[in-house]
């Protein structure tokens, strides 16, 4: 997929904090919101069970780990 995004300079520079501060990558932590997103649409609009089933680590978990999260 081309890279369609443009992100804000705000938006932006919270991506580069938590890439260093978690040690990911910009396109790891976009891959994971993305899929976050996707995962919470699939609840709302399929709710016959469309999600398929997630074995990663949220970004929140990962924050709170680094001691960054709530």
């Amino acid at each position: 997929m081309p890279h369609l995004l443009r992100f804000s300079r705000e938006l932006e520079n919270r991506l580069d904090v938590i890439a260093e501060a978690t040690g990911l990558g910009k396109t790891e932590l976009i891959t994971r919101c993305v899929e976050g997103g996707i995962q919470a649409l699939e609840h709302q609009l399929l709710p016959d069970g469309g999600a398929a089933p997630r074995t990663e680590r949220s970004i929140d978990q990962i924050l709170r780990e680094s001691g960054l999260g709530a």
